[in-house]
This record gives C-alpha cells, structure tokens and sequence, in this order.
C-alpha cells in the first residue's frame, strides 16, 4: 500500500507557479521585448559611435583607420532600417537617432576627409556636412519606396572608398565631394534598396561587403564599396529598385 505522505507532490499550473519561476519568466520576456524594442537603435548608436571615432582619428590624421570606420557605419546604416521592419519597432526616437546618426558619420565624419587646410577647404568641408544635412532633414519625395536627393551613406562610402584608392589625393577627394554634394540636393529620384529586404542578390553583395570590410585588405574594401556604391548612384532605379512589398520605415535614411 502507498501511503498519502509518501505521494509524489504534484506540479503547480497556471497561476499556482513557484514565485521564482513566475519572476523569471517575466522578467525573461521583459528584456526579449526590450530587446526587441531597441535593437534596431543599438545599430544606430553603433553607426553613431563609428562616426564619433572617425572623427577623432581624422583629427589626428589616421585617415586610414577613418575611412574603415565610415564604411562599417555604411553597412550599420543598411541594416539598422530593416532590423525596425522585420522586428515591428518603428518609433519616432529611432528615426532621430537614425538621423542623428546618419549626419555625424556620413555629414561630420566623412567632411573631415577633405582634410581642409585653409579657409576654402574648410568651406567645402562646411558646404558638404550641410549638403548632407540639409539631404536628411527637408527632403521627402512623397513617393513611396522613392528618396529624393541621394542618400549620403553611399556619398560617404563612395568618398571613404575613393580616400583609400587614391592614397588620400585631395583633388580627386574635393572634386568627388562637390559632385556628391550636387547628387544629395538636386532632388533627383533613387529607390530605397532594402538590400536586407529584397532579392537574394542584395543580400549577398551586402554579405559580401561585410566580409571585404571586416576581413580583407584595404584596398579590396575600397574597390567593392566604390563599385557598389557607384552602381547605386548611376544606375539606381535599373539596378536597385526596391521591389519588396512591405512599406518604407521612418528609420530608414
């Protein structure tokens, strides 16, 4: 005979949860929804940390170390749009952040690379950040999957590239800048290319342009985000136009 003392106490259900487990478990899903909530800003604070650090190594002439940093800031800035999208954490705060973001590494950051010397070269360092700024704060095409004016991370990766392909040469770097400055506000149309969010072949060349910053050479880092980046500038709508179904993030620049 088993006696009722020596009966295998039975498992709490429901409501009935041991306290320790009813803690953890809400506090498990507390931080997943953090997480989920902010992840997509964690990026942007990283792009925003890259550009700080660019500027801090162009002021003490480690331009090499600047233009990586920038690049990397090129693909936190693809990645931390279609992170929002695909996680449902679209906020307002993340498209400041975003903006924010996007002017230190690509305005700031990447003017800093025109290594003005004198007070002409200062002014076109001052005439690109406010090209760039000017790119993120007042131009809105209306149209969706459609920018208006060229996104300044692929000025500024085009810039970072052409820095290490010519060895820092200033003309070519001040002539690049000035034409770029044009593209950002001539209001001409380019597609949000979601190349996180479209055809496979975005994917890769995005997989492709992790591996080439983070893991090869200079100069074969530089060659595929100037080719990449010069693709997107010339043949934006033959090439990159977006055509995936879901709607355009406001934390997409």
């Amino acid at each position: 005979a088993v006696w009722p003392f020596h009966r295998r106490p039975r498992r709490f259900a429901g409501v009935f949860q041991p306290p320790q487990k009813l803690f953890l478990s809400a506090g498990r899903g507390r931080a997943l929804e953090f997480i989920r909530k902010n992840a997509a800003n964690g990026l942007s604070v990283a792009n925003l940390v890259a550009g700080l650090s660019s500027v801090l190594c162009s002021l003490n002439r480690q331009y090499q170390y600047s233009c990586w940093l920038l690049l990397v800031g090129f693909l936190l800035d693809l990645a931390d749009g279609a992170v929002a999208r695909q996680l449902d954490a679209c906020s307002a705060l993340g498209a400041k952040l975003d903006d924010f973001a996007d002017f230190t590494t690509f305005g700031l950051a990447t003017a800093l690379l025109l290594q003005p010397r004198g007070v002409l070269d200062g002014l076109l360092a001052v005439a690109y950040a406010l090209a760039v700024f000017a790119r993120l704060c007042f131009f809105s095409s209306g149209i969706p999957f459609t920018y208006r004016g060229l996104p300044c991370p692929y000025a500024s990766s085009l810039l970072a590239g052409t820095f290490l392909l010519t060895g820092g040469d200033v003309t070519v770097l001040r002539v690049t800048a000035a034409v770029m400055g044009v593209f950002m506000l001539d209001r001409g149309s380019y597609p949000h290319d979601k190349v996180l969010e479209s055809q496979l072949w975005k994917k890769v060349v995005y997989a492709g342009g992790v591996v080439t910053v983070l893991f090869s050479p200079a100069a074969v880092a530089s060659v595929y985000c100037v080719a990449w980046s010069t693709s997107y500038i010339v043949f934006p709508f033959a090439v990159w136009s977006c055509k995936s179904p879901s709607s355009p993030s406001p934390n997409a620049q």
